[in-house]
């Protein structure tokens, strides 16, 4: 059995984050000693790290609670894993996507900022922004 700093230091966790969790229900509430430290059993630190490994890979804490309960119901099986890491790939693809356009917004008006800095203009205020606005009829 573990204290809370351990299992933290352990999976490299601040120790809030393990409260706030149990707290939230993604971790049943561990067996405390007689003066109500909390101990981590094996069980409870391989939940812990599969929280952790999940969150790495950019799950929500509501996804990895529906894993969970797929999980703790005996009813985790392949298709149904495979068919909520496939709606996240699609949610990170559509983020890319739309990162990639606000690239390929910012690009004109980093080289606009670029040109105005480079004729020795830094004294005067700089209207890229609002010129971009204006040119796509943005209120000011």
């Amino acid at each position: 059995m573990l204290h809370i700093s351990e299992v933290a230091r352990q999976l490299g966790l601040n120790p809030q984050t393990i409260y706030f969790w149990e707290r939230i229900g993604l971790i049943v509430p561990p067996q405390r000693t007689e003066s109500g430290y909390r101990l981590f059993s094996q069980e409870d630190v391989d939940r812990l790290a599969f929280i952790t490994r999940a969150k790495s890979l950019g799950l929500t804490l509501e996804e990895i609670r529906e894993i969970l309960a797929l999980k703790n119901g005996r009813s985790l099986t392949c298709q149904a894993l495979y068919e909520r890491l496939l709606k996240k790939l699609e949610q990170i693809d559509q983020n890319i996507r739309h990162l990639q356009a606000l690239r390929q917004e910012l690009l004109p008006l980093l080289n606009r900022c670029r040109q105005n800095r480079d004729r020795a203009e830094l004294t005067q205020e700089c209207v890229v922004l609002e010129e971009a606005a204006a040119a796509r009829n943005y209120p000011k």
